[in-house]
């Protein structure tokens, strides 16, 4: 059994922040597939065995469960040195972190999911607005990242780790083609995907219950 133990599924953005981390990092660590789309969150055994908050990512290490992927994130650069920010940035990840679960992660992986895995297509109206979201808060980044190889400056830290989690998601997937429309978020996720270690989510964790099954795709 390894060390860390990511209890997730594979179109989970949020467990791939984790999984990409721990692996370009070289830790000791294994996916646990979870069957989100059966309603195994939802299993009140579950949640008071894994996460009362009913959520994927769970970080098992040493019998104890964890959750929320930056405050994760954080526990992990703190407690192995890995990618982590250096003392005097600490503030800084912390308010990249926040925005990014407020803003840049949640925006997108809203309008991915309501695109891709809903039952009934959403209302376009739903779906515009979201977009509009979406636009905001990457040509802020976009914007941040032109001049600059990764978030806090020349080296990796956990702050692109969390802010990765859903750009490499297939386009038709996401109904954004980040290479076209956000050149310098693509520079920024090419420079990441170069780190040993790297893989795209589904193959780093081919684990859960899938939810591109019957997934729609684009007319």
């Amino acid at each position: 059994m390894a060390h860390y133990r990511l209890h997730c599924i594979g179109a989970s953005g949020n467990s791939y922040k984790l999984a990409l981390y721990m692996n370009c990092a070289g830790l000791d660590w294994e996916p646990v597939g979870v069957d989100f789309a059966g309603g195994e969150t939802r299993d009140a055994n579950w949640r008071d065995h894994t996460n009362p908050m009913g959520e994927v990512p769970v970080l098992e290490v040493n019998g104890q469960f964890m959750s929320q992927s930056g405050a994760i994130l954080t526990w992990l650069a703190e407690t192995t040195g890995k990618f982590a920010p250096t003392a005097d940035q600490h503030v800084e990840a912390l308010r990249w972190i926040m925005f990014d679960n407020h803003k840049f992660t949640n925006n997108y992986a809203m309008h991915r999911f309501q695109k891709s895995f809903m039952p009934e297509p959403a209302h376009p109206a739903v779906l515009a607005f979201l977009r509009s979201r979406v636009e905001a808060c990457y040509s802020i980044v976009e914007k941040h990242l032109t001049g600059r190889p990764f978030v806090l400056g020349e080296r990796p830290t956990t702050v692109d780790f969390s802010m990765a989690g859903y750009v490499y998601y297939p386009a038709d997937e996401t109904g954004f083609d980040i290479s076209v429309e956000y050149p310098a978020i693509h520079a920024w996720r090419q420079r990441l995907a170069a780190l040993p270690g790297w893989k795209p989510p589904y193959q780093m964790m081919p684990v859960g219950s899938d939810l591109r099954v019957g997934m729609r795709r684009p007319a």
